[in-house]
């Protein structure tokens, strides 16, 4: 059931006026001593991005810029996380599971050429070329809050554009019920994926009403700027009312299934991992809380929001599910 009623208090568009300039921004990296952040950091008992940046990592980063983006009234009114911290605290296990780690090893990977295979229990099965699919639909700016499961949030301007439009574009059949999606598999270029740490390649799913829901897009860049190697480029899924992540990302085959098939995560840790992985602070990880989450830059802890504050939107999705259960 797709939902079409809009979020009203927590929509809106962030004004440019309250947006970090990004050369500003890395000017100040450069001006901070890292002993300083180190010994900030260590006193208050907690490592924060800060002391993860290092220059290899700043080379890294995207300059592309994406033209003729419009600006979506989904967005989230929220101040954003700053560049340098989107772009350099990442979980990408194909690249690393420490934090620093992508963005320090995804230089290695090759976006151009890419293709993404569709095909199962559609009409219309298909490969497309990666530039192809950037002029599938219009590219829109959405501001979404971001919540992973280990307990820490951002605010992320992603660009991308709805997946519902690949999804009518394919024409599914009555046997569609699910869309999985699975992650280039190369380790020559992912280093991560030499490890035993998942079982590669990473594979995720939705079910298809949720695929088909305006917040789900397909992005392909962040902060006006083509996506980062390190951030899942150059596509990537954004499902912002559930943990970070079910948004995988590099992905280069979607398979519309009739039953669906156990995630990557899933597979690893199946009694700490569910397949709806919808954000739920009554809902605790087996080794920690959700109830709270730290928003990257912040020294406080806030209160997790059901759906990541996207209640009003999706809620009504799971109208008799028990969440409890199927988490």
């Amino acid at each position: 059931m797709i939902i079409k009623k809009l979020l009203t208090r927590n929509s809106g568009l962030i004004q440019p006026s309250e947006i970090t300039d990004q050369k500003i921004y890395l000017s100040r990296r450069k001006f901070i001593g890292t002993a300083t952040r180190a010994s900030a950091a260590i006193a208050a008992g907690m490592v924060m991005p800060g002391l993860l940046r290092n220059s290899h990592a700043a080379t890294s980063l995207s300059v592309k810029k994406l033209s003729n983006i419009r600006k979506s009234a989904l967005s989230t009114q929220e101040p954003q996380t700053p560049y340098g911290d989107v772009t350099i605290y990442n979980n990408f296990y194909e690249f690393g599971t420490d934090k620093d780690q992508p963005a320090q090893h995804a230089h290695s990977l090759k976006t151009r050429p890419w293709t993404v295979v569709v095909e199962g229990e559609i009409k219309r099965p298909k490969t497309y070329d990666i530039d192809t699919l950037l002029k599938l639909a219009p590219l829109e700016e959405r501001i979404y809050r971001l919540r992973c499961v280990e307990g820490w949030s951002m605010v992320i301007p992603w660009i991308g554009f709805p997946l519902s439009a690949l999804i009518k574009q394919v024409e599914p059949t009555a046997n569609a019920k699910f869309i999985e999606f699975t992650t280039l598999h190369d380790p020559k270029q992912m280093p991560g994926q030499r490890s035993g740490v998942l079982e590669w390649p990473y594979v995720e799913g939705l079910r298809i009403d949720e695929a088909m829901h305006p917040l789900a897009i397909l992005a392909v860049g962040l902060y006006g700027e083509v996506l980062p190697n390190q951030n899942g480029a150059p596509i990537r899924l954004v499902v912002p009312w559930k943990y970070g992540f079910k948004s995988i990302k590099s992905i280069v085959k979607i398979r519309f299934i009739e039953k669906a098939t156990a995630s990557s995560w899933m597979k690893a840790g199946p009694h700490e991992y569910g397949y709806f992985a919808n954000v739920n602070p009554a809902v605790d990880h087996p080794r920690w809380s959700q109830a709270k989450e730290r928003r990257i830059g912040e020294f406080l802890k806030r209160d997790t929001l059901p759906f990541n504050g996207y209640a009003d939107q999706v809620a009504d999705m799971y109208a008799g599910l028990d969440l409890n259960r199927f988490f």
